[in-house]
């Protein structure tokens, strides 16, 4: 049978290298705050991509691009006006309806 492994945050190690991160994060803060402060703003824009890197992974595998099994081939531009159109009748109906339920 298969074992299910933890996660490694509570692991003995997890808590050795939160307590580290906490340690280091408290000297950067208290004892270099002003080193702390001119690197902000490199530090937001290198977690950007860095968010997107690893928060993105739980949005599953993105081959699956058809509706219901029709592949969907909006080409000619008639048909992106006509779908454009429906869906704005479509959402006039829907806030409408909304409306009137008190939503």
């Amino acid at each position: 049978m298969d074992k299910q492994q933890g996660s490694f945050w509570f692991t003995p190690k997890g808590f050795a290298s939160m307590g580290l991160i906490g340690a280091v994060s408290y000297f950067l803060i208290v004892e270099h705050r002003q080193h702390l402060y001119e690197w902000l703003p490199f530090l937001i824009l290198a977690l950007c991509p860095l968010m997107h890197i690893f928060m993105h992974g739980g949005h599953g595998k993105h081959e699956d691009h058809k509706s219901h099994g029709k592949q969907i081939n909006l080409s000619d531009s008639e048909q992106l006006e006509d779908a454009y159109k429906k869906g704005v009748e479509e959402g006039k109906k829907q806030t409408a309806s909304n409306l009137r339920r008190g939503d």
